[in-house]
């Protein structure tokens, strides 16, 4: 790329290459950041990898309560690079109205689309049978919860007052966002350990219990969102009321971590030499790796139905090393043999999302059988792997 110099560049050498690219950005359009498209596409490969392969082995598949596994990071990379993708996408804003427009319509395509994908209107590989009540239609998910942390960040970073990196320091440059941080925080926080639920009675339950599940799916539940709905497997054994592990309270913490990708954005926007963007996103991702596993020990566990604080924070911070560690592989270095599939699948992830959700691939593969419709390597593999 025009705009990447080598890691181990002396300053004069940097100096000089920074002439260069300023010169050649004023000429040009500026191009990709691959490593953003690659971490975007190793997202949609881990959540292939965990849907298909989950219920193999047991090991990546989501947690059933407290802890993390693989696939307990998808959710948080795709919110990471969202709120990565937003500080390039809108690094200069001339029209704010125009643009929180536009805004405004990708995030409701986005939710309405996960509405349409996740709702129950497909009935999952081994039905080819659709449709769904809208009374009890499913209005969150995956999609939808990307759709507003997309929102928020955008919004944030549109509307919020900032500097553009004149030499003052990160805080400052961004106080406003990291109050926004701060503040949907300590909203979260109120609402799930300090929200009054009527029909909830303090007894002496299993120790890795605690109220906020049932404030989480009261809120949840009073917005009737969620009244509708199934006690989810994964919820522990004390839990009878239905709540929504992609629900409106946990979409405050998301909406953080889409806010804290952002952050990282800004810095590869706004700095123009690899040492000093990866010094300040390995300072954040060792910040935020250690505050979330000191409130882990304090006793606030590492739960993503919930989306606790610390489980924010070591996800978070995960997404962070793990875009460090594709930037210099990618960006630095241009080892991009090594990750052309991913980076790939990260240009057009939109596109085959829809197609690994709705299960429109599997229905396809299976399709192809020898001699009766059941000897199809879909079966095969349930057969031989999962129901063994």
């Amino acid at each position: 790329m025009s705009e990447i110099e080598p890691l181990l560049q002396s300053r004069d050498e940097e100096a000089a290459s920074e002439q260069a690219t300023r010169s050649s950005v004023a000429k040009t359009k500026t191009a990709r950041v691959a490593s953003v498209d690659v971490f975007r596409g190793l997202c949609v490969f881990l959540m292939m990898l965990v849907d298909y392969a989950g219920s193999i082995f047991p090991v990546i598949a989501h947690v059933p309560w407290n802890g993390v596994h693989l696939a307990d990071f998808v959710m948080p990379f795709f919110l990471f690079v969202a709120g990565v993708s937003v500080a390039i996408a809108y690094k200069k804003v001339s029209d704010r109205v125009e643009a929180t427009g536009k805004v405004l319509l990708r995030a409701l395509e986005l939710f309405f689309l996960g509405v349409f994908l996740q709702g129950g209107y497909f009935h999952g590989a081994s039905s080819l049978t659709y449709g769904v009540d809208v009374a009890k239609i499913r209005s969150l998910g995956i999609l939808q919860r990307i759709a507003i942390g997309y929102v928020v960040a955008a919004l944030c970073e549109i509307w919020l007052p900032c500097e553009r990196w004149r030499g003052g320091s990160f805080l400052r440059n961004f106080t406003w966002q990291w109050c926004t941080i701060l503040l949907l925080s300590v909203i979260y926080l109120g609402l799930l350990y300090g929200l009054y639920v009527p029909d909830w009675e303090v007894r002496v339950v299993p120790s890795d219990s605690s109220l906020v599940t049932a404030n989480n799916g009261y809120v949840h539940r009073e917005c009737n969102i969620s009244s509708h709905g199934e006690v989810p497997q994964t919820s522990p054994s004390w839990c009878h009321a239905p709540f929504d592990p992609e629900g409106i309270l946990s979409s405050l913490t998301a909406s953080v971590a889409c806010i804290i990708g952002l952050q990282y954005g800004h810095f590869l926007v706004q700095l123009q030499h690899h040492k000093e963007r990866l010094w300040n996103w390995c300072m954040i991702s060792v910040s935020l790796m250690g505050l979330g596993l000191l409130l882990a020990f304090l006793g606030i566990p590492l739960n993503k139905s919930l989306y606790t604080i610390s489980y924010l924070m070591v996800t978070s911070a995960s997404a962070g090393i793990t875009f460090c560690i594709l930037y210099i592989l990618v960006d630095v270095y241009s080892w991009r043999r090594l990750t052309c599939v991913l980076e790939w699948i990260g240009k057009h992830a939109l596109s085959i999302f829809i197609l690994v959700t709705s299960n429109i691939i599997v229905i396809v593969v299976q399709g192809f059988y020898i001699k009766a419709p059941e000897n199809n390597i879909i079966h095969w593999i349930i057969s031989r792997f999962v129901h063994k």
